[in-house]
């Protein structure tokens, strides 16, 4: 067990630092990951600690990082690439599209391509233009390629070394609003925790709230204040957007018939709609109300004098329960 609790920044560096120590074949590659730690800091003291051929400073150049990766991985390596902010990702799709995501199904399974591609994402920090994306939907919807998003220290450090561990390829999304919010005990025992299952936070009978990323906080909070109302919430973190654990979700509102999807991404096809979709599809006679969705606009983020205007909070989903449980059909 860790001597204090730690942050899910301080996770993140956990998990890599326990890949590095066990397995001589992953890498870390970035910008500024190396003599800097990172943008974030999360790669603090790794580059000291296991030399220059295994934490690696790169070029500005995220083509070129994504590449390098594809590379590295269908040659033996499992490299973990780190994306300095989501809205810098575009220039490494190519990469991630027509080669990491297909290289199993075009080798017919002769080559696998085990790499990380590591990002923070998210608004709520401040931040200037192209650093406060939301743009999951977008790499979800690539079949072959694994999208996850932790939202606390204990899931951050086990479901990266679930990613680190896969033989296929893994977008592994970092909630930086959440970075260093709260800490918690995270024992660094080397487990992985899978990457294809939601997780049940709160147990609830009237409502099931589904979130991942930053935005699980809200939603536990909104959980709590409706508890006080008398609406008992289950609270569910999809954790992985692709593959999405739908018999979880599925057997949620079986029970509770309600269901509110929260996300800070833009509203139009974002993850939440397709969450909706199948449980119209699947579980159009337990529920007792259409799915809602309290979600982030279909604007850019602004900047940050407007960015809490924009962000979903929990007076959102409170209004939103209470909308479903008021439903009459």
């Amino acid at each position: 067990m860790s001597d204090t609790a730690i942050t899910l920044l301080e996770a993140v560096n956990l998990a890599l630092a326990r890949a590095l120590e066990e397995d001589a074949d992953v890498l870390l590659l970035g910008e500024d990951i190396g003599t800097n730690g990172g943008v974030f800091r999360a790669t603090a003291g790794l580059q000291e600690r296991f030399g220059e051929r295994r934490v690696i400073d790169t070029p500005l150049a995220e083509t070129m990082i994504a590449g390098l990766s594809v590379g590295m991985a269908t040659q033996g390596l499992r490299p973990v690439a780190e994306i300095q902010f989501m809205g810098f990702i575009f220039p490494a799709f190519e990469h991630l599209v027509a080669h990491a995501a297909r290289m199993r199904h075009r080798t017919r399974s002769r080559l696998t391509c085990p790499l990380v591609l590591r990002a923070p994402f998210g608004g709520g920090i401040h931040a200037p233009e192209h650093h406060s994306e939301s743009t999951e939907a977008l790499l979800a919807h690539i079949p072959g390629l694994k999208v996850v998003v932790p939202s606390s220290p204990a899931r951050a450090y086990g479901l990266l070394l679930g990613a680190i561990r896969s033989d296929d390829p893994v977008v592994f999304l970092e909630p930086k609003r959440i970075y260093r919010a709260t800490k918690t005990l995270v024992e660094d025992d080397g487990r992985a925790l899978p990457l294809d299952t939601c997780f049940t936070l709160r147990e609830g009978h009237d409502v099931t709230l589904v979130s991942w990323g930053a935005m699980v906080s809200e939603t536990l909070s909104a959980a709590d204040r409706l508890a006080d109302a008398g609406i008992s919430c289950e609270v569910i973190d999809v954790a992985t957007l692709n593959p999405i654990d739908h018999a979880t979700l599925l057997a949620s509102v079986a029970k509770t018939g309600r269901c509110v999807i929260i996300h800070e991404a833009p509203r139009h096809g974002g993850l939440g709609a397709e969450i909706a979709a199948s449980l119209a599809e699947q579980a159009a006679g337990e529920l007792k109300a259409p799915p809602k969705r309290v979600t982030g606009h279909d604007t850019i983020m602004p900047y940050y004098r407007n960015e809490l205007l924009y962000l979903p909070d929990t007076d959102d989903i409170v209004a939103a329960v209470h909308e479903l449980m008021e439903y009459a059909g």
